[in-house]
């Protein structure tokens, strides 16, 4: 039986597990090696070791609706998009309205995890911490890491021919914090994804120019999308998820090329992707555009060689005069305090988990690895779903099936991942695909034909609109009573945020009458001639 469970990591997965452990009666200690909650959004002046680092002017790429905790919504006063101070005060708020302050312990760090030698009989893990230089060893019956994958930073120098001459100074995107100290410089970032994006376009304002060096381009998208309402509100439905499912592939393709190009061609901006319709995560920018357009960002391909004051790019080109490097290249994945590093296996980049979760192999399935996914939806909801899910396995409520299917459960998703992604070394998947297997093993989906005879309106509003967090809490292990008024006035929260000042509505210099008769006149010419 279940009852102790150690948490590794206070961030949002860690406080959406710590959470989820109270709620099925379960005594977790989380374990957070800083002085404070928030992981990732937590600022600060300077990065800390073992732990993710974010710069000044960070904002968020999903929305507040769609990125909230399920049964947790932002204050209505927020705006859509979010400052990472916020969105850490958000944080804040949800810990201590549920009282998970009390169960962390903080400047502890999580240097050792080690099956107990009953293992195979118990599932018990001892978890050695140490705190103000002294070591404390404590027995656990199950473990979950969401220690996240944005703390060890990937600088593949090895694949810069010449960077050891380089006279300039270089850095990860990690280090980087604010542009002014690059005020006047020449700057290449290395790496088109929406940390490279982000930093380009800050240093724009400053440097006396920016190059973005990109081998395989990227769809880039705005956040601000058709009728100025947040793109994911408009693009994360159940219906273009099953839309996209049941056409052909060729058509999907077609059909999400066509929606990327929609706003602007991306080959004339450089930015078009090598394998044009790849799913990979799109970049979230809204300046980029302008910037590249008032030449103060150049689009460049990919590094060939570094020399001492200069940059050869693939395609022959050189820059010369240049100061800086900043390496956009991403993270890698690690768990040092694992002593069997076969638990949590991780070979090129790539992690063996059942549902991106649980290791497969074990004797027993006490340990979770919370967060460990991207997506096209928000971190938030998918670490709280990962979380249910995993303590129902934990519970044995959840039974997981044997591991010779876990294993070729694991390796069809590689093969889907390269259908869609176009490599298996990434830990992207489909949100409300990957969010309705969870919620189905454990009676949290929504079951949309069975609304449509109770509560018809809630049914269209679930498959039509926007997956919003709320949908996951309407049933099962968990459910909230504010789930469904919450679905019902999402749109509210989401006008309420940009409408500050009362403005008059839109007029029409025609009155509808005329324009429809406009439209229909010859339609009414076409059928007088047929009838003479």
């Amino acid at each position: 039986m279940v009852r102790r469970v150690a948490v590794v990591g206070a961030g949002i997965s860690g406080l959406a597990a710590t959470k989820c452990c109270l709620e099925e009666g379960l005594e977790p200690t989380c374990f957070e090696q800083s002085e404070d909650i928030g992981g990732l959004w937590r600022y600060t002046e300077k990065p800390e070791e073992g732990r993710a680092s974010i710069y000044r002017t960070v904002f968020t790429n999903s929305c507040k609706e769609m990125m909230c905790y399920p049964d947790f919504p932002f204050p209505d006063d927020y705006p859509n998009y979010i400052h990472n101070t916020r969105l850490q005060k958000y944080i804040r708020d949800y810990a201590q309205h549920f009282d998970l302050l009390r169960h962390i312990r903080f400047k502890t760090t999580v240097t050792k995890i080690r099956k107990r030698p009953d293992f195979s009989a118990t599932g018990q893990w001892e978890v050695v911490t140490r705190k103000d230089g002294k070591e404390e060893a404590a027995v656990f019956d199950a473990v979950m890491v969401c220690t996240g994958h944005h703390v060890y930073p990937n600088l593949p120098l090895a694949h810069f021919p010449g960077i050891e001459k380089f006279k300039g100074c270089y850095l990860h995107s990690r280090e980087y914090k604010e542009p002014e100290k690059f005020r006047g410089k020449k700057v290449l970032v290395v790496g088109l994804g929406n940390s490279g994006c982000d930093i380009a376009v800050e240093l724009s304002t400053v440097a006396s120019q920016v190059y973005l060096s990109s081998r395989r381009g990227s769809w880039v998208m705005s956040r601000v999308w058709n009728f100025g309402y947040p793109w994911d509100m408009l693009l994360i439905t159940r219906f273009w998820t099953w839309l996209d499912n049941f056409l052909p592939k060729s058509v999907s393709d077609w059909l999400y090329v066509r929606g990327m190009n929609q706003q602007y061609k991306h080959e004339d901006f450089g930015l078009m992707p090598v394998d044009g319709a790849s799913r990979r995560e799109p970049v979230l920018n809204d300046d980029i555009l302008s910037r590249i357009t008032c030449g103060v960002v150049l689009i460049k391909p990919g590094v060939k060689e570094f020399r001492e004051t200069s940059v050869l790019f693939q395609d022959g080109t050189v820059q010369d005069d240049l100061d800086v490097v900043i390496f956009a290249t991403g993270y890698s994945h690690s768990f040092p305090f694992m002593e069997d590093e076969s638990i949590i296996e991780s070979r090129n980049n790539e992690v063996n988990l059942y549902k991106c979760i649980v290791p497969p192999q074990l004797e027993k399935p006490t340990m979770a690895v919370i967060g460990l996914v991207q997506s096209f939806g928000s971190a938030i909801p998918t670490a709280d779903v990962q979380c249910r899910w995993a303590v129902k396995v934990f519970q044995g409520l959840c039974t997981l099936p044997s591991v010779s299917e876990m294993l070729e459960d694991i390796e069809e998703k590689k093969r889907n991942k390269i259908r869609w992604f176009r490599t298996s070394d990434t830990l992207q998947t489909d949100y409300i695909t990957y969010m309705n297997e969870l919620t189905s093993a454990i009676g949290a989906k929504p079951n949309v034909l069975k609304l449509l005879l109770t509560d018809p309106l809630l049914a269209l509003k679930v498959f039509f609109g926007p997956c919003t967090p709320y949908q996951f809490r309407l049933t099962g292990p968990g459910k909230w009573s504010g789930a469904r008024r919450a679905i019902f006035t999402q749109w509210d929260r989401t006008v309420k945020a940009t409408k500050t000042r009362e403005a008059p509505p839109a007029t029409t210099t025609l009155p509808s009458l005329l324009v429809l008769g406009m439209l229909f006149l010859p339609l009414l010419l076409l059928l007088t001639v047929l009838y003479w």
